[in-house]
């Protein structure tokens, strides 16, 4: 059975386009990479092919500079137009399977769970990692099924790839996670509303590198 492409999940950045200029969202993806993220995941729910792709370049250049992977949302063919590390894909999105058989063995597939059938199914399929949330509510135009930390706690027992936890989390209510066992935290306005993204990126990193400490992860 596959074990998975390794990722890095221990702070994931989910951009958000809605309150920021292309400029400003660059500076902000840079000043994240500057900070420690270790993954960035570009997510653009309301733009089309062409601005999806010339956008994912731009953020590329940033991320490639700085050796994190770039994991693209939804789009499958935005993912491979630009090279990217891998997609992520959602329960509205194409299966996993699918996306696994386009993209080939090499590329980081990640998929959202919010049960524990839902994370079997998706490793069985060929997910490197899971997103499991949302833990909090958040404030992303996303549509959001709040997700107890017992599920998580369950698929992270569950199955063999890293999963990472979504939604709502920042530096102050990360306690909610321990003895969850999870590989990391994904975060959007944490960073990407912050005044100075380098500094939340490396405060989040630091609380969630103490989290997993005291869990063995």
């Amino acid at each position: 059975m596959r074990t998975g492409n390794q990722v890095d999940l221990t702070l994931y950045l989910v951009t958000d386009s809605t309150y920021h200029t292309t400029e400003s969202l660059l500076r902000t993806v840079e000043e994240a990479c500057k900070g420690g993220v270790t993954l960035v995941q570009l997510r653009e729910k309301e733009a089309g092919g062409k601005e999806y792709l010339e956008k994912a370049i731009l953020v590329k250049k940033i991320t490639d500079r700085y050796g994190v992977p770039l994991i693209i949302d939804d789009r499958v063919d935005v993912a491979i137009a630009c090279d990217a590390a891998g997609v992520h894909v959602g329960a509205s999105d194409l299966p996993v399977a699918v996306a696994r058989k386009l993209l080939g063995p090499e590329k980081i597939i990640g998929a959202t769970a919010k049960t524990v059938e839902a994370a079997k199914k998706a490793w069985e399929e060929g997910a490197d990692y899971l997103g499991v949330g949302a833990i909090y509510p958040t404030t992303t135009k996303v549509i959001t099924i709040l997700t107890k930390p017992e599920t998580l706690k369950a698929i992270c027992e569950t199955v063999p790839i890293p999963v990472t936890a979504i939604g709502g989390l920042n530096a102050e209510n990360l306690e909610i996670l321990r003895g969850c066992k999870m590989d990391g935290v994904a975060v959007v306005s944490a960073i990407m509303k912050a005044d100075d993204p380098k500094r939340a990126a490396e405060h989040l990193k630091e609380k969630i590198c103490k989290l997993k400490d005291t869990e063995g992860k």
